[in-house]
C-alpha cells in the first residue's frame, strides 16, 4: 500500500520509564447516575481521579513496563461550572508539573462541555513542548460501558509517545489539537471536531497514526493569569431582529471585551453592529467569531469590526480575555 502524504506514521515508542501526572477536574468521566443505565441523567464530577485511572484497561500493563503515574485532584466539578480560578489554578499546577525535568507529559481528565475553553487556555497560556492531553468521556462512569476508561488509555498512549508536544484533547480514538478542538454534538461518542482541520493524529491498536507535526507555538507565560480579577468578557449572539440594547447596556455596566457570534462570513445585524461599533469606540475590544459549523471567517477590507478566524466564540471569548490581561500586565 502506498502510503500517502497526510499519514505520518511515528516510530514505536519504547514503553518503559514514562512518568505521566494525570490531573483531575471533575466532568462527565467522573460523573455518576443513580441508575447505571441513566446516561442522560447523571451527576458529574463524583468519582476520584485516581479511581479513574484505576480503571483504565491498559493500566496493569504500562506500570508492568515501568511507568510512573501520579495522580492530583485539581478540583471537582460539572465542567459546565468551570471558572476563572479554576482555570488558573489549573494552569499553575500543569506548569508545575512541567518544571520537573522526569515528568514526560501530563493528562487533564476534564469534562466536554467546557473542553475546548480549557484546551485553548492552556494552550495560549502554556504551549508546552511536552504534551498535556485533555481527556473526557460522553458516557458516565457508572454507564454499561463507559468511554472514560478507554479514552484514558489512549490519553496514556499519545501523553507517552515519544514526540508529542503541545495541549490536545483525546476522544473516541481521535487526537485534536487544543487550539482548534470545539464540541460538535451534545450525545454522540464522536461529539468533537476541529472544523476544517481534522484531527491530528489518531490512536489505533495503541498505536499513534499521526496526521500532521505537532504544533509549535510560543507561549505567553503564567504571568498572563496572574490578576485577582479578570476583566468582564461577554458573547453576544446576531440574529434575525437583533439590536443593540444588551450591547449599550453591558457597556453601561462596564464590559470590558465582546465577542459577537456571528451569522454567515462574520456578519452582523446592522442594528446590533451600531452598537458594536459604539462600544468599539469606547475602548471595549471587540471580536466577531462563528455562530457555528466549520469554516473560518474570510476577511474583507470592509470589514468594520476585527474577526477571530476559525475560532468558535466561546473560544475568542478567551482570546478576548487573554489580550486584555496581556494588556493589563504589560
Amino acid at each position: 500500500m502506498q502510503m500517502t502524504s497526510s499519514d505520518v506514521l511515528s516510530p514505536r515508542p519504547a514503553q518503559n520509564g514514562r512518568h505521566i501526572v494525570i490531573l483531575g477536574t471533575g466532568g462527565t468521566i467522573a460523573g455518576r447516575a443513580e441508575q447505571s443505565t441513566d446516561v442522560v441523567g447523571y451527576k458529574a464530577g463524583q468519582v476520584a481521579v485516581q479511581d479513574l485511572i484505576d480503571g483504565v484497561p491498559g493500566l496493569r500493563r504500562r506500570i508492568d513496563a515501568g511507568w510512573r503515574i501520579e495522580s492530583e485532584q485539581v478540583s471537582q466539578v460539572d465542567s459546565k461550572d468551570m471558572s476563572h480560578a479554576i482555570w488558573r489554578r489549573l494552569a499553575e499546577r500543569v506548569q508545575h508539573h512541567l518544571d520537573r525535568p522526569e515528568v514526560d507529559g501530563i493528562i487533564v481528565t476534564h469534562g466536554t462541555d467546557t473542553l475546548e475553553e480549557t484546551a485553548y487556555l492552556l494552550h495560549r497560556v502554556l504551549a508546552p513542548s511536552r504534551p498535556v492531553v485533555l481527556a473526557a468521556a460522553m458516557r458516565p462512569a457508572s454507564a454499561p460501558q463507559p468511554d472514560g476508561p478507554q479514552n484514558l488509555d489512549d490519553a496514556l498512549t499519545v501523553v507517552g509517545w515519544p514526540g508529542a508536544r503541545g495541549v490536545m484533547a483525546v476522544l473516541g480514538g481521535q487526537v485534536w489539537w487544543g487550539a482548534e478542538v470545539r464540541k460538535v454534538h451534545p450525545y454522540r461518542l464522536d461529539a468533537f471536531s476541529a472544523g476544517d482541520a481534522g484531527p491530528l493524529a489518531h490512536v489505533e491498536a495503541g498505536q499513534l497514526r499521526r496526521l500532521r507535526e505537532w504544533p509549535v507555538e510560543q507561549p505567553l507565560g503564567l504571568k498572563v493569569l496572574a490578576a485577582d480579577i479578570w476583566p468582564d468578557v461577554q458573547i453576544v449572539t446576531s440574529h434575525a431582529g437583533a439590536d443593540g440594547r444588551l450591547v449599550d447596556l453591558l457597556v453601561q455596566v462596564g464590559v470590558q471585551g465582546l465577542v459577537v457570534a456571528a451569522t454567515g462570513n462574520g456578519s452582523v445585524h446592522q442594528d446590533l453592529m451600531a452598537a458594536l461599533l459604539r462600544a468599539q469606540a469606547a475602548g471595549v475590544l471587540v471580536l466577531r467569531a462563528l455562530r457555528g459549523g466549520a469554516g473560518c471567517i474570510v476577511p474583507s477590507a470592509t470589514d468594520l469590526l476585527p474577526d477571530a478566524g476559525a475560532l468558535t466564540s466561546a473560544q475568542a471569548r478567551i482570546e478576548v480575555l487573554l489580550r486584555l490581561l496581556a494588556r493589563r500586565g504589560g
